[in-house]
């Protein structure tokens, strides 16, 4: 027997760590508990804020002779633009979404002119960014309808300056007043563009546009130097007009004689100077305005004529959102006409609310096409184009629900040209405003190349294909002739088929529609001229253009058909300011966290920047190139 020791199977005792590791291991398991405790507490408290918030409060019961308060924040737009989630956020903090959407306006005014305790209207322009006309006309219509509501209502508008689009609204109340250091400053309509073509030059860049129509001049700014002369030409036709139409409006609404503001316009730089240079006071001989108040004299004013809110020292009021939010929900059965708002530019695939995507368009539209409560359809168009292969997968749904039986108008707003105007090729009836700027029948095609900028920064670029096409089209390299042979076939081709598909819906020939395309745009007056529309009108009669044609029975709702906001955005919007007070300070620590420094960058520079990342997404592009539908336009 032997004295070795024996082997064992049991382990060894592991090796305790050392003090320093076991002390910053407690530590992190202390800091990380402690987070998840603040986090979780923090959560409960947001949720209890919002749920006590919610149940206590609620909205006292308006009195007589409340003055609604019109003060809009930001742009006059069809649909709001952005996250669904950050604008319920801004929602609850109570503060302004920096967006005015039309149909909410026309509703609080509807409403407004039935409720007996609504003695009249405010509107503060002073943060109003405006619309088109279009737009700003459908608002004036229903201040307009409000006026002549029972009961004598008024109108009044106030500001401390009123520049070209907020005067157009106040224009149309019963009373104008102005800050007597304030003005109304108008100036006419008119654009200027920047041309790249001497600096691509320099810099070794090309565009290479591609294109199909004389007045097609949405790539001129990036291979010309000037506006060429067909571009002035179609310019001059088409703000010339606006602006008759503009300055028509006002004048009829506040009684001035025809022509006096253009002539007013003209006489300023001896009119002002002979004031002492007092722009008010010139607004009050001119007319313009019917008084010149401070706020405080504008309170005491209405004050006088309405009746006093003694806890808040000023005239018994309500606001914009606060009445809109006591509105009763629409209703949710009954037969309906569904609205689509096609507003922004057109993309290929899905794009969210403020922009139109091909694919996420015609799902919308191919929903209501498949509700049996939706009996017809409105497509609301405010574009000036994008993408013609979206364009056609929106325009073929839309037929396509023609074809179901379910009627289809089309609604033109402030744009809808080129891409936009193309989109409402399948329609039973196309209504535009007067003032809508459409047509623009034209395609083209950008591929931009800096092969000149790669040569004097001395880089290179080759490699090897298999075949000529394969390295065709690339940035870093001069244009393949062949390729741009191919290229300017599709858009020939592409230009045919937007002739041939609006000859067919006008019931005309491409030749007749040839003549009056060519990218050239028209006011919605010329456009119904020339047989590119059916008749000129308001959205709202668009809406009962379509619920006749739909045979439905007095009664029939309407209903906006929109992308699901989601559980938690919903929620969200259930609560009311008196819970997002409450929140306040919470939400003000976490955007201040998030949120850096903005630089302020001016305005030329900003259309700059967007024109050139233009060029540079063309070139970036997933097909080898892209046909675009799209005027360079947009609503003065």
């Amino acid at each position: 027997m032997s004295d070795a020791p024996q082997a064992t199977d049991t382990p060894p005792p592991p090796r305790r760590r050392g003090w320093v590791r076991r002390f910053f291991g407690g530590l992190w398991w202390l800091v990380d508990g402690s987070r998840r405790l603040a986090l979780n507490l923090l959560f409960l408290l947001i949720v209890g804020v919002l749920l006590v918030g919610w149940l206590r409060s609620g909205p006292p019961k308006l009195q007589d002779k409340t003055v609604l308060v019109l003060r809009p924040v930001g742009p006059l737009v069809e649909q709001r633009s952005g996250s669904a989630r950050d604008r319920a956020l801004k929602q609850v903090r109570g503060r302004p979404d920096a967006q005015v959407q039309l149909r909410d306006l026309l509703r609080v005014l509807e409403a407004a002119a039935t409720d007996p305790h609504i003695h009249s209207v405010l509107l503060v322009l002073d943060d109003f960014a405006g619309g088109g006309l279009p737009s700003q006309r459908e608002v004036a219509l229903a201040l307009q309808r409000f006026k002549q509501a029972s009961g004598g209502k008024k109108v009044l508008a106030w500001a401390e300056h009123y520049d070209q689009r907020q005067y157009y609204l106040a224009a149309h109340a019963d009373e104008v007043y102005l800050h007597p250091m304030g003005m109304v400053y108008l100036s006419g309509f008119g654009n200027l563009r920047n041309y790249y073509r001497d600096a691509f030059d320099r810099l070794g860049v090309s565009a290479n546009v591609i294109r199909v129509g004389k007045y097609k001049n949405f790539g001129e700014p990036y291979f010309a130097t000037a506006p060429s002369k067909e571009t002035l030409e179609s310019d001059a036709t088409l703000y010339d007009a606006l602006w008759s139409t503009y300055t028509g409006a006002v004048e009829a609404a506040r009684k001035l004689p025809a022509g006096s503001i253009t002539q007013g316009i003209e006489a300023l730089p001896q009119q002002l100077p002979a004031l002492g240079g007092d722009a008010a006071k010139l607004a009050l001989q001119s007319k313009l305005v019917d008084g010149l108040k401070t706020q405080d004299e504008l309170r005491e004013l209405l004050i006088q004529r309405g009746a006093k809110d003694e806890q808040h020292k000023t005239f018994r009021q309500v606001s914009f959102g606060e009445y809109l939010g006591r509105l009763p929900a629409p209703a949710a059965a009954g037969d309906a006409v569904g609205v689509i708002v096609a507003e922004g530019g057109i993309t290929d695939g899905d794009a969210p609310p403020g922009a139109v995507g091909g694919r996420s368009t015609a799902g919308l539209i191919r929903q209501a096409r498949e509700d049996d409560k939706v009996k017809a359809i409105v497509l609301r168009v405010r574009s000036p184009g994008g993408s013609a292969f979206a364009s056609e997968v929106i325009r073929r749904e839309l037929e396509l629900t023609r074809a179901a039986g379910k009627p289809v108008v089309v609604s033109m707003g402030d744009v809808a040209a080129s891409g936009g105007y193309w989109i409402s090729l399948a329609a039973d009836e196309v209504i535009a405003d007067p003032a809508t700027i459409t047509g623009s029948i034209g395609v083209f095609a950008m591929l931009p190349t800096a092969d000149g900028l790669m040569a004097k920064l001395s880089v290179h670029t080759g490699g090897y294909g298999t075949t000529w096409l394969a390295n065709a089209y690339d940035p870093r390299k001069p244009m393949d002739p062949r390729f741009a042979a191919l290229v300017q076939a599709s858009v020939g081709r592409i230009y045919t088929d937007f002739t041939t598909r609006a000859a067919q819906a006008r019931k005309t020939s491409p030749d007749k529609i040839d003549e009056v395309a060519q990218g050239r745009v028209w006011t919605g007056e010329q456009a119904k001229a020339r047989g590119l529309i059916d008749r000129t009108g308001s959205f709202t009669e668009a809406l009962d253009a379509a619920a006749s044609r739909a045979k439905l029975a007095k009664g029939w709702r309407t209903v906006y058909i929109e992308r699901d906001a989601g559980r938690l955005v919903r929620l969200l919007g259930l609560f009311n300011t008196a819970a997002a007070d409450a929140l306040q300070p919470v939400l003000d620590h976490w955007t201040q966290q998030l949120a850096g420094p903005s630089a302020l960058v001016p305005a030329p520079l900003r259309e700059m920047q967007q024109e050139l990342g233009w060029l540079a997404e063309l070139s970036d592009a997933k097909r080898p190139f892209t046909a675009v539908v799209h005027c360079l336009c947009e609503a003065p």
